[in-house]
């Protein structure tokens, strides 16, 4: 389907056909990537996320939460998901830098558990899972990124295993990471909704647990320096 454009140069009308205003609106102009707005807007978009859920990041409460104008969220990003995107590989990469300081410390294990307790970063990964229920790009990044990670974090934790003489009783580095992950989100999720039965018996355990392996709490201030994830 085409509609005609009517020119008083006598000239045979153009036409302009079905989709030409969706190609304007995919092709316009997008805000820099290093950009101080763009990244105010993630910094936004992360703390409503930590405050009130992912579905509270609309662009409306986004820019209002930013102190901008609406129209520049969609400047800086075409679709949500876009901002989504963006948001969770800063996120991994942060988490990534964190990783790598925690397991080059002198007490690895013990620095990747706190780490991986750390509230606000938890929290965070926590709402990206709730979100990738409902929005198919975000779970498959979240997929692709989540197996990645993991399998960085198995290769650092193999020597560990022979190093700890932990190799024959967990076999496997993989079965550490999802250990020392999957419990200390567990905390942190159920923490968020009131339910704190069992958790100091378990922090109690990993920490002796943790001292057994590295002896105890040393002052991890390499791996500290870096602060919380936000």
């Amino acid at each position: 389907m085409s509609v005609e454009r009517s020119d008083s140069s006598g000239r045979r009308p153009a036409k302009v056909r079905r989709g030409s205003a969706q190609r304007c609106v995919s092709e316009r102009r997008i805000g820099a990537e290093n950009s101080k707005t763009r990244a105010i807007l993630l910094d936004a978009a992360e703390m409503l996320m930590l405050e009130e859920g992912y579905a509270a990041v609309t662009s409306r409460r986004l820019a209002a939460k930013a102190g901008l104008k609406r129209q520049l969220v969609h400047y800086y990003f075409r679709t949500m998901d876009d901002l989504y995107l963006e948001l969770w590989r800063r996120y991994v990469d942060k988490n990534l830098i964190r990783q790598a300081r925690a397991l080059a410390s002198s007490q690895p294990i013990r620095a990747m558990w706190e780490y991986s307790s750390d509230v606000n970063d938890t929290s965070l990964g926590i709402e990206f899972m709730a979100l990738a229920r409902h929005r198919k790009a975000i779970r498959t990044e979240l997929g692709r990124t989540g197996e990645w990670f993991r399998s960085m974090q198995s290769g650092a934790l193999s020597q560990l295993l022979e190093d700890y003489g932990l190799k024959e009783t967990l076999e496997s580095p993989e079965t550490l990471a999802v250990l020392i992950t999957s419990v200390s989100r567990i905390l942190v999720m159920e923490s968020g909704l009131g339910i704190v039965g069992g958790h100091s018996q378990v922090r109690e355990l990993v920490e002796r647990w943790l001292t057994r392996l590295e002896g105890p709490r040393a002052n991890l201030a390499d791996y500290n320096k870096l602060g919380p994830s936000r």
